[in-house]
C-alpha cells in the first residue's frame, strides 16, 4: 500500500484553516455564481451595480474575506503542494517569503479597491 505523504500536520492549525476556508469558499462561490450569473447575468453588471452592492456592509464584509479567504486557501496550498513535491532548505523559505508577500500585496489592493467601492476612503 502507498505510503501518505503531507506537509500538513493533521489538526494542527494551517490543516485547520485549510479546511475551513474551503468549506466557506464553497458556500461564497455558490452565492457569487448564483448573484452574478444567474439573478443578473454578466453582461448586465455595471460599475454602479457593483458600488451598490458594495455599499451594503453585508456584502462588503462577505467580498472581502472571500478575498482573504481565497488568498490564503490558494497560497498555503500551493505552498504545501511544493512542499509535497520535495521542496526544503533555502528554496523553500524564498517560496515562502514570495509566496507570503504576494498574498499580501493582493489582499492589501484587493481590499483598498473593495474600501473604494463602498465609499469609504
Amino acid at each position: 500500500m502507498a505510503e501518505r505523504h503531507s506537509s500538513f500536520v493533521p489538526g494542527g492549525t494551517a490543516w485547520f484553516l485549510q479546511r475551513v476556508t474551503a468549506a466557506f469558499l464553497i458556500v461564497v462561490l455558490a452565492m457569487h455564481f448564483f448573484l452574478l450569473h444567474f439573478v443578473n447575468h454578466a453582461y448586465a453588471v455595471t460599475l454602479d451595480d457593483t458600488v451598490a452592492r458594495m455599499e451594503n456592509v453585508g456584502y462588503f464584509l462577505t467580498m472581502v474575506l472571500f478575498l482573504w479567504a481565497g488568498a490564503f486557501h490558494g497560497i498555503n496550498g500551493v505552498y504545501n503542494a511544493l512542499v509535497n513535491q520535495g521542496l526544503s532548505g533555502t528554496p523553500k523559505k524564498v517560496v515562502l517569503a514570495v509566496l507570503t508577500l504576494a498574498g499580501l500585496a493582493l489582499v492589501a489592493q484587493g481590499t483598498y479597491v473593495a474600501l473604494v467601492m463602498a465609499g469609504w476612503m
